[in-house]
């Protein structure tokens, strides 16, 4: 029973990705698109993506749109023209308008501040924790409380959000720590002592 539940699932998630596949990506005004055998660039205000495409999958620029199409209809096919076509969709939106992702602090005495590329974290810790700017990413502390990574690879941003935030992850008691904005950490109660009082 539970077989046939996870192909059927993972049919819909093949089905899912085929669909997705065969929709054009709009080309925004000021990006220009480059290919080279299995290779594509993409530039525009932000900054440039290369990426290499799976040899299976055609990538084709077609008036302003880009189009991509599968040879046939197996099922690795459709899942790679799915995630082929997402990817490019994501360089795009990378080289207009970037991506970022939120981070949030807490704990008592806590903080972030910049200096210079540097994030300087105090996070209960002995000493500071720092971690600088890349030439992919950077760093935004618009709050002692707050950090935003910033880049336009998204997989890079997501990267190094997951990083910093293992810095100190988020303890389950408290909820202390380094989280992503909006996330939910589940708590868990203290221990009991004795006489039942925590």
């Amino acid at each position: 029973m539970w077989v046939a539940k996870y192909l059927h699932s993972f049919g819909e998630e093949v089905y899912e990705l085929s669909r997705i596949g065969r929709k054009p990506i709009d080309i925004p005004s000021g990006v220009k698109i480059a290919l080279d055998g299995n290779k594509i660039e993409i530039s525009g205000p932000k900054g440039t993506l290369i990426q290499n495409i799976n040899k299976n999958m055609t990538v084709k620029v077609e008036g302003s749109v880009i189009n991509v199409t599968r040879p046939n209809d197996n099922k690795e096919n459709r899942s790679l023209h799915g995630l082929t076509r997402t990817l490019i969709a994501n360089m795009v939106e990378g080289v207009v308008n970037g991506f970022k992702k939120a981070l949030e602090v807490n704990g008592v005495g806590y903080r972030v501040q910049k200096q210079g590329k540097n994030l300087v974290m105090n996070l209960g810790y002995s000493h500071q924790v720092i971690v600088s700017d890349t030439e992919d990413i950077k760093i935004e502390v618009p709050g002692p409380n707050k950090i935003i990574i910033n880049g336009i690879d998204k997989q890079k941003v997501g990267q190094f959000a997951a990083e910093v935030r293992e810095k100190r992850p988020p303890e389950p008691y408290k909820g202390k720590g380094i989280k992503y904005e909006n996330e939910v950490i589940k708590r868990k109660e203290g221990k009991v002592g004795k006489g039942g009082k925590k």
